[in-house]
């Protein structure tokens, strides 16, 4: 068992900051993605003997996620009200640019679905089929959210030359 735990933990060392990426940009913010990792590592780590192909444990860990989210996606989220804002803190890594925040605003307003199809997409590098899996849905899905979520970046910003790269 004491193996399976250090395997596990240097996964975990390894991967957390593209991971933590990952969940930063499902989420849009940053404590959401620290519970969205840390839940979804846990899940992991319980099956982590049953995972044969370690090399693997990033799209497990990320179908963890996505799995997560798409059970959110239908319930309204409330704010809540507080007499001081909360810490800005780490901005995923993507708040290093203008431009990029920007684009990333619009993003983050996208409906949830459309986002997540970007991420794994465009952030993951994944091809349509595989971004298909994660999500558990058809490759033509996966064309129809890129196809609207990069019509809609493009009437929010079409100033910006990024949006024009993603397709």
């Amino acid at each position: 068992m004491a193996g399976t735990e250090h395997s596990f933990s240097e996964f975990m060392a390894a991967r957390w900051g593209p991971l933590f990426r990952t969940a930063y940009l499902l989420t849009g913010d940053r404590h959401e993605a620290e519970d969205l990792l840390q839940g979804a590592l846990a899940r992991t780590c319980v099956k982590w003997d049953g995972i044969r192909d370690k090399a693997a444990a990033d799209a497990y860990v990320r179908r963890a996620m996505v799995n997560h989210m798409s059970r959110q996606w239908g319930k309204r989220r409330r704010e809540v009200v507080t007499d001081q804002l909360p810490d800005a803190g780490h901005g995923g890594g993507l708040d290093v640019r203008a431009d990029h925040l920007a684009l990333w605003e619009e993003i983050r307003r996208l409906p949830p679905r459309m986002r997540a199809t970007l991420v794994l997409r465009y952030v993951e590098d994944l091809t349509e089929e595989a971004t298909a899996r994660e999500l558990g849905c058809s490759v033509g899905s996966v064309k129809s959210q890129t196809h609207h979520a990069i019509k809609r970046l493009r009437a929010a910003l079409p100033m910006l030359e990024l949006v024009e790269e993603m397709s």
